[in-house]
């Protein structure tokens, strides 16, 4: 499947929460491999492991609320067929990918 790059999709107060939020992650990761060479014992790595697989799903979720909110609500509420079609494709082909 192609991805559209259109210009401003996300709506724009849920862009600095999900930076915010990647950018913590993203030292929560630079502290696991800090762990790893500080040979931390392996239940303390699996737990931070855990938390950042948590933060990411809770990313997931606040782009899949927001794509909701803004894209497929614009295009059900929309005046056309094929892009309420094309929204909903994308769901279905999406959460097929997660269930693989």
């Amino acid at each position: 499947m192609e991805t559209i790059k259109p210009g401003n999709w996300m709506q724009t107060e849920t862009k600095p929460r999900l930076i915010n939020r990647l950018n913590r992650i993203e030292g929560q990761v630079r502290g696991i491999a800090r762990m790893i060479e500080d040979d931390r014992y392996c239940i303390d790595l699996l737990t931070q492991l855990q938390a950042v697989r948590a933060a990411l799903h809770r990313v997931e979720t606040e782009v899949l609320k927001d794509h909701l909110d803004h894209c497929v609500m614009g295009a059900m509420t929309g005046d056309d067929p094929l892009d309420r079609r094309a929204k909903a494709q994308e769901l279905i082909e999406l959460l097929g990918r997660a269930g693989r």
